[in-house]
């Protein structure tokens, strides 16, 4: 048997927050401390956290924002592409490159909710060639899939 790999998931909060910091800055956007806390407690884990599970999680000095003011956090992440909306979920993510403009698929574990962000090529070439004979343009996709990771198979 190998051995467990653990995770310092410490590092991934920082580095998504030095990565947001550093292309907020070159791209001439604010990355207000409301930004900064939504995005650090959305990199919590890698589970999708609902907005108002956030807006619970925010600490006391952020006073008491109210749910739109958490959902206009959000929607700045989004589209700085710092996070990813889990649709089926009605959840948010962390996005791991936030600096590439990409297609991903999320594998959603059904059993413990962790989500993990895939890309694959070939699929978005096949849905791509899928849309062609309908003269379909697409502006964005969101491809989840939902079953059981590897740890939750195992138990």
């Amino acid at each position: 048997m190998g051995k467990a790999v653990v995770h310092d998931h410490r590092a991934c909060i920082g580095t998504a927050l030095a990565e947001a910091e550093r292309l907020c800055a070159a791209r001439g956007k604010r990355f207000t401390e409301l930004r900064r806390q939504v995005l650090r407690l959305v990199w919590q884990g890698h589970k999708a956290v609902k907005a108002y599970d956030l807006l619970d999680m925010l600490p006391p000095e952020a006073g008491s924002p109210k749910p739109t003011t958490v959902y206009r956090a959000l929607d700045f992440l989004m589209k700085e592409g710092f996070v990813h909306k889990i649709e089926s979920l009605n959840a948010f993510i962390g996005c791991p490159h936030p600096g590439d403009r990409h297609v991903s698929q999320f594998l959603i574990c059904d059993t413990c909710g962790n989500v993990a962000e895939v890309t694959s090529p070939g699929l978005d070439a096949a849905i791509m060639a899928a849309a062609g004979p309908a003269a379909f343009s697409i502006r964005r996709q969101t491809v989840e899939l939902h079953g059981l990771c590897a740890a939750c198979r195992q138990n």
